[in-house]
């Protein structure tokens, strides 16, 4: 397990901006030895006397060369320890955005006494020096991922501390009640009782009730952090392929009037009102003697069994024989999910017509599902069906300050958390001896110090952080 202020011997170096050429790179470099490494390729202010937090301006001189000419103009920003990102020295250069300058500046890092940083390994040093706790540390990589307004909102608060805080309240609780057990066992011979059991049932009622909640917020979390799946299925020529091209603003899917066109997925993701939606086109479903095709139908399946939400496309011209033959095929596949059934072609259908899709669909038709009559061909009532992927999406209203889990080793920790308390809570209602109560207690405390990483071992670490961008 990495300590805090743990002392590393080597001094890192990464380019810190996105690889290719631009109008500036970050250079960041992190490590005790970090401001005489720079200072002997650095040509301006004395890096020694410089306060932290300063920025200058300088030149960068090439020393793999043998006559030491100006690399590049840059400007030098110093973090002095422990006020830094990684709680060491840290030095960031800005220079010109040359693909060129950046490799060398590496190198001349490198050769003046730097090493190459791992992936993650600034944010890894940040955590193992107590700047931040593990889930601080994989927050960031949230950040820097993060690909909607809700997804950045989650990873900022997570990055600030907020999850952190709230299992801080849980553990001392926890540590509240395991005293008050302990204090009970070292004193059972006198027979004297610190805290009553319906004192101590209320304590761990209270924590489970918060751990069940943080666990039970995984599911916005993930769909919010990932995108919700969008199944899009329907028959050929349907239009499912006009209507995707149409929400994601490009031509990602072939149109075409030949039956069986979309013969393989086609996922892309699109953000509405800050949320992220990741819909998925599929093969048209009929009965067909094409081994490509059919190929395509069963991943159709496969997309719709991992669906959140099901758009069925309904071609509002075709008989309606047809809906309850694909009715049978898709809506034993939607139980749980939200179902949108979107009529379209409207602008081809008469009145009666209409009446008759909306009568089947009537009596097929879950009785919580939604429907839109919509023309992909010419975008009209795509307003309404976006208005119900919202609805369907259902995603509550959380406050800015609400924590919200978003990631998968949080969850698994928070649910075995979750049982060792919930077994602490039927030993109490039992009458079980409170060496065995605590026990459960130390095991809940334990799944909650994995998260923060208090408890943690280096192949988790490793596998965390090998996952970082290199530079941060």
């Amino acid at each position: 397990m990495e300590q805090a202020t743990q002392i590393f011997d080597d001094t890192i170096c990464a380019i810190s901006t996105p690889p290719g050429r631009g109008g500036i790179a970050v250079a960041r470099v992190s490590g005790r030895d970090a401001t005489s490494i720079v200072s002997r390729c650095w040509k301006g202010a004395d890096i020694a006397s410089m306060a932290s937090h300063s920025v200058h301006f300088g030149n960068i001189i090439d020393t793999t060369t043998a006559d030491g000419q100006v690399l590049d103009e840059v400007v030098l920003t110093l973090f002095r320890a422990p006020r830094s990102f990684t709680g060491e020295d840290v030095i960031e250069i800005s220079c010109h955005g040359s693909t060129w300058i950046q490799q060398q500046l590496l190198q001349v890092l490198i050769d003046c006494g730097c090493r190459m940083a791992a992936a993650g390994e600034f944010t890894r040093r940040a955590f193992a020096n107590g700047r931040i706790d593990l889930s601080q540390a994989e927050a960031v990589a949230d950040v820097i991922a993060s690909s909607s307004r809700a997804a950045h909102r989650i990873a900022i608060s997570q990055m600030r501390g907020a999850f952190s805080r709230q299992l801080g309240k849980l553990r001392d609780s926890l540590l509240e009640f395991v005293s008050l057990m302990e204090l009970e066992l070292d004193f059972s011979e006198e027979e004297v009782e610190f805290a009553d059991r319906s004192h101590l049932l209320t304590l761990a009622t209270g924590i489970h009730d918060t751990i069940n909640s943080l666990a039970s917020s995984f599911a916005t979390g993930n769909a919010i952090k990932n995108g919700i799946p969008v199944a899009i299925v329907g028959e050929t020529n349907a239009g499912k392929s006009t209507l995707l091209n149409l929400l994601l603003g490009d031509d990602r899917a072939i149109v075409s009037d030949i039956h069986g066109t979309t013969r393989d997925v086609i996922e892309d993701t699109i953000t509405i009102d800050g949320v992220l939606y990741r819909f998925i086109d599929t093969a048209g479903i009929r009965d067909t003697t094409d081994s490509i095709e059919t190929l395509g139908i069963e991943r159709t399946f496969r997309k719709l069994d991992d669906a959140a939400i099901v758009l069925w496309i309904i071609d509002g011209t075709a008989p309606t024989n047809d809906i309850d033959t694909l009715a049978a095929k898709i809506l034993p596949r939607c139980t749980g999910k939200s179902l949108i059934a979107v009529i379209n072609k409207n602008d081809r259908m008469d009145d009666t017509q209409n009446a008759s899709v909306n009568s089947a669909l009537e009596q097929l038709l879950p009785h919580d599902a939604r429907r839109v009559n919509i023309s992909a061909r010419d975008h009209a009532n795509i307003t309404a069906l976006l208005d119900l992927l919202r609805q369907a999406a259902s995603l509550p209203d959380n406050d800015p300050g609400e924590v919200i889990v978003t990631n998968a080793r949080h969850y698994e920790a928070l649910t075995r958390a979750g049982q060792a308390i919930t077994r602490a809570i039927d030993g109490l209602r039992d009458g079980l001896s409170g060496d065995f109560v605590s026990q459960d207690i130390r095991e809940c405390t334990h799944y909650l110090n994995e998260i923060t990483g208090e408890i943690t071992t280096t192949d988790i670490l490793t596998q965390i952080f090998s996952h970082f961008c290199i530079g941060k």
